[in-house]
């Protein structure tokens, strides 16, 4: 399907919340991931939404400041959602190729996502557990995955993903409506 990807539009968080729910159900706001989200914006920058030719929206991925033992900033990719029709069409996979990029050139270095491994471990995501990271809540280990978006970022860190601290002032929220 022909899309484009944009950062994400003002008009767009209206949207996306309602995709969420269908993509994912209600229950979505109970996992692990949602605790270290609830209450902060995400990082600026890196909120992108798919979109097709008419303006609609397809698509949106969205990453979460996070730390790691209070050692290092990291960055929490997801929620990833497409709409239901057109996922397994390449815009999931677009969406998560190219805020990738954007992280990597905004200096981020640590990304964490829990997810298939299947659908993230062609992007160079690997089992968290055996980098000696822990989640503060329940988790499939295959799912809870890790990126070194820069190499050897992973050098001399372990311990528990945490909630990110007062550092996501005003200036750090991406658009949403």
């Amino acid at each position: 399907m022909t899309h484009k990807i944009l950062a994400e539009r003002p008009d767009d968080g209206a949207h996306i919340d309602p995709l969420l729910d269908l993509t994912f159900g209600l229950e979505r706001k109970q996992k692990t991931v949602y605790a270290l989200r609830e209450g902060l914006p995400p990082v600026a920058g890196l909120c992108f939404s798919a979109i097709a030719p008419n303006g609609g929206l397809l698509g949106s991925l969205r990453f979460w400041p996070i730390g790691i033992a209070g050692q290092a900033p990291a960055i929490l990719l997801g929620p990833l959602t497409v709409e239901p029709a057109l996922q397994g069409a390449g815009i999931g996979r677009s969406l998560v190729s190219h805020g990738l990029s954007e992280a990597k050139r905004l200096g981020k270095r640590i990304c964490v996502v829990v997810g298939a491994p299947s659908y993230y471990r062609p992007f160079g995501f690997t089992e968290a557990g055996l980098a000696g990271l822990a989640l503060p809540g329940p988790v499939e280990p295959e799912r809870f995955q890790v990126l070194e978006i820069v190499t050897d970022a992973l050098q001399g860190i372990s311990g528990m993903i945490h909630r990110a601290g007062q550092d996501t002032a005003g200036e750090d929220r991406c658009i949403t409506a």
